[in-house]
């Protein structure tokens, strides 16, 4: 795990590039979104295989072994399995959340769709954020996928990020803008 973030990600990036190759040559992309989603829940729910993945004390070996026993309890199909076989025999499975990451990029991007990081001060309902993915797909044309996470700090409104836009509608914003105009005056 010696190198650079940058390299770990180019590295991520291309063992994801291969796979998705693979899985649309042989017309199993929406096999391979399901297992992006169990490995996904697998990574956020276990320490064990945070662990697995990420500390040097395991061998390839080791690594190899469990993430193929792993692969095959989950039912993952055979390019997922292979390719985490070939990560763990290369001792690079600590790029396992970039590499899923880069995966459900390349799906989404396939599909049309694009996801938007929202911040909101309080859950959406059902409607509201049903309303707030049909206006950013008007403006985007492209189907939107709401990544939403709650941050009381804001007080109202909401924080959207699509891409490298970032709109701020947040209340905590307007006092912070008003804050900083009254600064200038007095």
């Amino acid at each position: 795990m010696s190198e650079p973030a940058s390299i770990s990600s180019g590295i991520a990036a291309r063992y994801a590039k291969a796979v998705f190759e693979l899985a649309r040559e042989g017309k199993k992309l929406k096999g391979l979104d399901s297992d992006i989603a169990s490995l996904e829940a697998a990574v956020a729910e276990s320490a064990e295989l945070r662990d697995l993945i990420s500390s040097p004390v395991y061998t390839r070996d080791i690594q190899g072994k469990a993430i193929l026993a792993l692969a095959r309890k989950m039912k993952l199909s055979p390019i997922m399995t292979n390719a985490l076989a070939l990560m763990a025999e290369k001792g690079r499975l600590y790029l396992l959340p970039q590499f899923l990451e880069g995966l459900r990029q390349r799906i989404a991007e396939e599909k049309g769709e694009i996801t938007a990081e929202v911040t909101v001060a309080k859950a959406l309902t059902k409607t509201q954020a049903d309303k707030l993915a049909k206006s950013l797909k008007a403006s985007t044309g492209k189907d939107v996928k709401l990544n939403l996470s709650v941050d009381e700090n804001l007080i109202g409104g909401l924080i959207v990020k699509l891409g490298s836009k970032m709109i701020d509608t947040s209340i905590a914003s307007k006092l912070d803008t008003l804050q900083n105009a009254m600064k200038e005056v007095g």
